[in-house]
Formats: C-alpha cells, sequence, structure tokens
C-alpha cells in the first residue's frame, strides 16, 4: 500500500512519510496519557489528594498535546491526500500516454476512468480520515503492552500472544473482502461502460431492438453489479463481525486472567495494594482493547483503498513499448515487413505468421482479405502499437523499434474505420493533425476530404461546433473531418483502415480522388473494399488466416484464378443485383 502511495506521489512521498510518523508520535502520545493515567488513579484510590493533584495536572498536560498534536496530524494528512489528487491523477495519466496504443480497449479504457475519479478519491481519503486512528491505533496498544507487562507479566504476555492471533484473522477477512471488492470494482466498471454504449449508440438500438429492449444489455450490467455488491456487503458484514469477536476474544481472555488472579487469593483477604492492582490491570485491558476495536472498525475502508492501489499498482506495471537509448531516422517511406509473427498474448492463437512486404517510398499497397485475416493488425503494426514477436518492421531502412515515438509518429498518418471527434468545431479537430496550420491550409484539407460541403451548410462553416465525440454530425460526416486531419498532417506515410466505410457512393469516389492524388506524393497502406481504391493500387496482398496467399498488381492477381479473382468475381455478381420491379420476373 505505501509502495503504490509513495508511485502516486512521486516527489511529494516525503509528505506521506512526514505524515505517518507524526501519526506514530500522536499514538505514542495516547499511551503516554494512558501511562499517566495509572498514578493518577493509584493515587485515587489511596485517597493521596496533593500526590492525584500532580499527576492529574501532568495527565491534562498530555491530554491538551496530544490533541494539540491531533490537529497537526490532520492537516498533514489533507496534505497529503490533496497531493494525490494533485499529482496521483497525473502520474496516472502520464503512464497512460506512454502505454502501446493496442492497450486501450473498453476494458482497459472502462478501468482507467474509474480509477480516476472514483478511486482516486478513495485513496485520496485514507490519510484525511483513515490512516490516522489506525496507525495511531498500531502504536498505542504497543505502549499499553509494555505497560501491561510491568504491571503483570502474565497480562503482558496474554496480550502480546494475542496479537498475531489477532493480526491472522485481520488478513484472513481482508483478502475475503478484496476477493468481494474486486469483483464488484470489475462489474462496476463493466455498469459505467455499458451505460456510455447505451447513451451513444441510440440510433442503433432503437432500430434493432425496439419495444423497450433497448435497455436489455445495461440492465443486465446492472443486475450483474447489484449481485457483485450484494455479495461484497455479506463478506463485508462476516468479515467485521469477525474481526470484532477477535478482539473481544482478546478482552475475554484477558479479563478472565485478572479473575483467575483474583480468585487465587481469594481464600485471604486482599490487600489494598493487590485491590489497587487489579483495578488498574482492568484499566489497562480497557485501554489496550479499545484502540484495536477502533482499528478494526476500519478494516473495511482499508480493504476497499487497498483494492483501489492494487489496481493502481496493476495500472503502473503495465509496461510501456521500450524506447531506443540512440534512436536512428528513417531514410526514406519505404514499409518493410520481414517474417512478421504477431500475437495478442502468449496463450492466444497468431494473428499474423510468416508477414514478408515491401512497400517502395510514394507507392500504394491495398490489403484484401475476409474479416478476421490481420489487415487491421498488420496496419497497426507499422504503427507500433505492438511489437512484433517475431521478424521486424521498418520503415525507410530502420526498424520502428529503433525510432522513438516522436519520430514515428511524424512519420505516419493514420486514418481509421472508426474516428472520433473531439468536443469543439470542425477546425479545432482538422488542425489536430497539425496545430500551426493557418486557415488556407485547413480549409485545403478540408476541400480534400469534401469537408467543405459540410462547412458550407452549416451557418458556422468550419467553425461550427461537432458536439461531444462528433455527436451533431452523421457517422460519414465525421469520417471526412477525420480524413482532413489525417492529410492535414502531411506525413509521408498514410495508413487508411477501411476509411470509406461510413460514407456514401459520392464520398467514396471523392476519397478515392483524394488518393490517386497522393500517390507519388505519399507511401499509402489501405485497407478497402472498393474496386475503384483497389484498381489504382502498385500492389495488392491478399491476406487470409494470417498469412500472405497472393500478392502483385491488380492486373497480375485478377489474371489468376486465386483467392483476389474469387473475389472480384463475387463482388462484380454483388454489384449486378437489383431489386425487380412488382411482377417483374428475374
Amino acid at each position: 500500500m505505501l509502495k503504490t502511495l509513495n508511485l502516486l506521489l512521486g516527489e511529494q512521498a516525503p509528505l506521506l512519510r512526514r505524515y505517518a510518523w507524526m501519526a506514530a508520535w500522536y499514538g505514542a502520545l495516547c499511551g503516554l496519557c494512558t501511562a499517566l493515567l495509572l498514578p493518577l488513579m493509584a493515587q485515587l484510590l489511596q485517597a493521596q489528594w496533593r500526590a492525584a493533584g500532580i499527576w492529574l495536572l501532568a495527565m491534562l498536560a498530555a491530554v491538551v498535546l496530544a490533541w494539540w498534536w491531533r490537529g497537526r496530524v490532520e492537516q498533514a494528512g489533507v496534505g497529503v491526500g490533496v497531493a494525490i489528487l494533485q499529482t496521483g491523477r497525473h502520474r496516472l495519466g502520464a503512464h497512460v500516454a506512454r502505454l502501446p496504443m493496442g492497450w486501450f480497449n473498453a476494458q482497459n479504457t472502462a478501468k482507467v476512468s474509474h480509477l480516476v475519479t472514483q478511486g482516486m478519491m478513495a485513496v485520496a481519503q485514507l490519510p484525511a480520515h483513515v490512516l490516522t486512528p489506525v496507525i495511531s491505533g498500531v502504536v498505542a496498544p504497543l505502549v499499553v503492552l509494555a505497560l501491561l507487562f510491568v504491571q503483570d507479566w502474565r497480562l503482558g504476555l496474554i496480550g502480546l500472544l494475542a496479537l498475531p492471533l489477532l493480526l491472522g484473522v485481520l488478513v484472513l477477512t481482508a483478502r475475503m473482502g478484496r476477493w468481494a471488492d474486486a469483483a464488484f470494482q470489475r462489474d462496476f466498471a463493466q455498469t459505467g461502460q455499458r451505460i456510455v454504449e447505451f447513451a451513444q449508440a441510440q440510433s442503433v438500438l432503437r432500430a434493432f431492438q425496439g419495444g423497450g429492449q433497448s435497455t436489455r444489455f445495461v440492465a443486465q450490467a446492472m443486475d450483474q453489479q447489484r449481485q457483485s455488491a450484494g455479495r461484497l456487503i455479506a463478506v463485508s458484514a462476516l468479515s467485521s463481525v469477525l474481526n470484532v469477536w477477535a478482539v473481544q476474544a482478546v478482552l475475554a481472555a484477558l479479563l478472565v486472567a485478572v479473575v483467575i488472579g483474583i480468585d487465587q487469593q481469594s481464600a485471604q483477604a486482599l490487600a489494598p495494594g493487590e485491590v489497587i492492582g487489579a483495578v488498574l490491570s482492568m484499566l489497562l485491558i480497557s485501554r489496550f482493547v479499545e484502540p484495536l476495536l477502533e482499528l478494526v472498525g476500519y478494516a473495511e475502508a482499508l480493504r476497499s483503498a487497498r483494492g483501489q492501489l492494487d489496481a493502481m499498482d496493476a495500472l503502473l506495471a503495465q509496461q510501456p513499448l521500450p524506447q531506443p537509448q540512440h534512436p536512428q531516422l528513417p531514410r526514406d517511406a519505404s514499409i518493410t515487413l520481414r517474417d512478421v509473427h504477431f500475437s495478442y498474448g502468449a496463450d492466444q492463437p497468431a494473428v499474423l505468421r510468416g508477414i514478408n512486404l515491401h512497400v517502395p517510398p510514394g507507392s500504394m499497397t491495398a490489403l484484401v482479405g475476409a474479416s478476421g485475416s490481420g489487415k487491421s493488425t498488420l496496419v497497426r503494426l507499422i504503427a507500433r502499437f505492438w511489437d512484433v514477436d517475431q521478424g521486424g518492421v521498418l520503415i525507410g531502412g530502420t526498424d520502428v523499434r529503433q525510432m522513438d515515438e516522436a519520430q514515428l509518429a511524424a512519420q505516419i498518418s493514420q486514418i481509421f474505420q472508426d474516428s472520433y471527434l473531439f468536443a469543439g468545431s470542425i477546425a479545432d479537430n482538422i488542425r489536430i493533425g497539425r496545430p500551426g496550420a493557418s486557415d488556407a491550409q485547413v480549409w485545403q484539407a478540408a476541400q480534400q476530404a469534401g469537408v467543405d460541403s459540410i462547412a458550407q451548410r452549416l451557418p458556422s462553416g468550419l467553425d461550427s461546433p461537432v458536439g461531444e465525440g462528433g455527436a451533431q454530425l452523421s457517422g460519414g460526416e465525421r469520417q471526412r473531418i477525420a480524413i482532413a486531419r489525417a492529410l492535414i498532417k502531411d506525413a509521408p506515410i498514410l495508413l487508411v483502415d477501411e476509411a470509406t466505410a461510413a460514407l456514401d457512393t459520392e464520398n467514396q469516389a471523392l476519397i478515392a480522388q483524394t488518393l490517386a492524388r497522393l500517390r507519388g506524393q505519399r507511401t499509402v497502406v489501405v485497407i478497402a473494399h472498393q474496386l475503384s481504391t483497389i484498381a489504382m493500387a502498385d500492389q495488392v496482398l491478399v491476406l487470409e488466416g494470417g498469412q500472405v496467399v497472393e500478392q502483385g498488381t491488380p492486373a497480375q492477381l485478377a489474371a489468376q484464378s486465386g483467392r483476389y479473382a474469387q473475389w472480384l468475381a463475387q463482388r462484380a455478381h454483388a454489384q449486378g443485383w437489383r431489386i425487380a420491379a412488382a411482377g417483374e420476373q428475374g
């Protein structure tokens, strides 16, 4: 726990250590107050009023000091909590920004969103509200335990033996709670993801799930979360009961020891000193058990925060792609894949197997294949979303692993099938590709991607807002803006992942014309299903099952009786389909 807190605090980690020492000293002061209470009670029981008055003043001074010091500790704890909120989110964000692009799937994104909001708030409350009584609840009983040894070594021995047993119960209940909490946090994040999905996909849900069924996925996720919340509540309640029982068992053992000691002396009248000793023993037992009860009362809060810290620790343990110590620059805009093998995990099947490819600078290569054949994975390996398992991906003769992130990003523009727009204007979203672009350059990119027609129908033109995620535009309009964003970057390599999938025929033709103009100017690798786009390619790569089954120019492959020729025949047949008029026979 402390290790993760130190990682989140970074340079402000000394604040946590200072706070922890202050809380420990507060626990020691609480033990000192108990120590001063013993002679005070002894003098009162013996009617030694003057001596009792002196010890009372000393104890009052210790109480005031402890009260003042507690205020200082609380201020320090709040300061640590604020530092966690200020720096922890930045450190998580900076770390996430260095992770490979392939890491960012829907599940991981939902986890990050949960951690930087509710998770970080729960962790920040630890030093402000939880750790002070926990640390003092550990230190104060140790001081009282030493007093028990002085008062009666048998009581001290029982208290000492009880501590590891109590610790064992706390560890057991903490593990039970972490198991239930992990399931709840997983389902909580899943529910959040489903709710966002529900809000973003209303058109699809209403089109295909009428009759009130559009909330089915959200209801399923919420039901799963409700079940895991019920298990968490049950486990938490059981853990609390077990913890309290363990402390009460320690109390019972100590009280039994005192009673046995008194019973052994009951045959004869108890001396006043023995009566006073029994009373003081009972007082010490009370002061020994009281902070332990408070400590176990915070066990659930600690366990919950521990779950958040474990999740943050797991996130921080995710390794970014290694960066070269001596980066190398590419000599041109060529792309080469040498015997590339790749899978999404050690226990996952291979997605690409033995891919060899060379794309000359300024040429266009089209990737063709069925869904799941590895086309998108191949394109994203060029952009180093992940590192290959075997082989190498080279740009301009330089392995992408020998280029730093900035160098690689400067070489590549990307157009994805699903592109995201940020809240702002159309021009703002286009300018993301080149922040310093002039208005003329933005307009030129907008014209190349067909965005000018969108701007002309809007009252504010390119300054019109797109809404969160581009919600005020259609899917085709969002895609055209994303294409303009890639074009304005003017990188020597352009990777296109089915960019025209969301466009109508007119805009598909417009984008095809744009790609045609880029031939000879940029190296283009395009995943396409449009015949017009594939026909202009310098070479076509046909993928099947993660392997290259055919490679050559469109004309060469069309002349063969292979996969590409079969695909062309299927496309031609599909384009010949038409809906017969009423009464017409086909």
